[in-house]
């Protein structure tokens, strides 16, 4: 399901996109290393998609949880420039605290997703906040923006972004 719009926002909105789908985390590892280091293209992309299950501030493979800790700590310094998003398939419920310490452990430039999960994937917003990301690269101007063309949907869908 997650495909076929990637490839949809490719065709729209010139979105270059990495699709990699993973079974355990370390396949997920095994896909963040080949993207850090030998996609040339790395340095270019500003947003990491992530459409990952979980719950209580922990992502789920294969029906392990990982802690965002440990997310973070896989991360570690290779984020610099970089928004990392959840669909809302993962509750991004974290306090303020949690989320510095993503952004300080990784270097991201930001952390955002959903509150709590949906029914319905988050697309429809995704696609639009992606297409900012591509014109808007300070992160109080994109969301902002954001909320301005689309408050209906990111309140409905309890749009978040740490900075």
């Amino acid at each position: 399901m997650v495909l076929p719009w990637l490839e949809q926002m490719a065709l729209h909105y010139n979105i270059t996109n990495v699709y990699q789908a993973f079974e355990d985390i370390e396949d997920f590892e095994t896909c963040l290393h080949i993207l850090l280091r030998e996609d040339k293209n790395y340095k270019a992309y500003n947003l990491l998609y992530f459409v990952v299950p979980g719950a209580n501030n922990q992502i789920e493979i294969n029906n392990y949880f990982y802690s965002f800790e440990e997310v973070a700590e896989l991360f570690e310094g290779k984020l610099q420039d970089k928004i990392v998003h959840f669909a809302n398939t993962f509750a991004l419920d974290i306090d303020e605290e949690d989320a510095q310490y993503f952004l300080d452990i990784t270097g991201a430039l930001g952390l955002s997703g959903y509150g709590f999960k949906a029914p319905v994937l988050s697309t429809a917003l995704d696609g639009f906040y992606f297409n900012l990301c591509q014109t808007y690269h300070d992160p109080v101007a994109l969301v902002e923006n954001l909320f301005e063309q689309k408050y209906t949907l990111c309140k409905a869908l309890d749009f978040r972004f740490y900075y």
